[in-house]
């Protein structure tokens, strides 16, 4: 009965993060973004979850304070900060590898105080 109730509610837990992950990000600025077209928005929304899907595998501890965003032509935004340059390029270098990105804004910055 336990088991059965925590496969459930990781289950549960799992269909929610896309949509949880994409609520956390910021507003992006004024014109980056083209939201036009249905289509255009949920092919940017699966580029934005991959990256912070595999963000979360790799146990970035800073992932709550990289935001990630995605325009219309597949160019991926990066802003906020990390806690070491280690983790700060391992974050570029999963959204440079991820499939459909044709590039990387890379506005991270290292605060490691936090």
């Amino acid at each position: 009965m336990k088991t059965t109730l925590a496969i459930a509610t990781l289950a549960l837990g799992i269909s929610l993060a896309p949509a949880l992950s994409i609520a956390a990000d910021p507003t992006p600025a004024a014109g980056t973004v083209d939201r036009s077209s249905p289509t255009t928005y949920v092919k940017d929304s699966a580029i934005t979850t991959k990256i912070k899907s595999k963000l979360a595998a790799q146990h970035i501890s800073s992932l709550d304070r990289i935001h990630v965003d995605t325009d219309a032509n597949g160019k991926v935004y990066l802003s906020g900060t990390a806690h070491s340059q280690a983790e700060l390029d391992k974050a570029v270098s999963i959204a440079q590898s991820t499939e459909h990105v044709v590039g990387v804004q890379n506005d991270l910055t290292v605060r490691a105080d936090d």
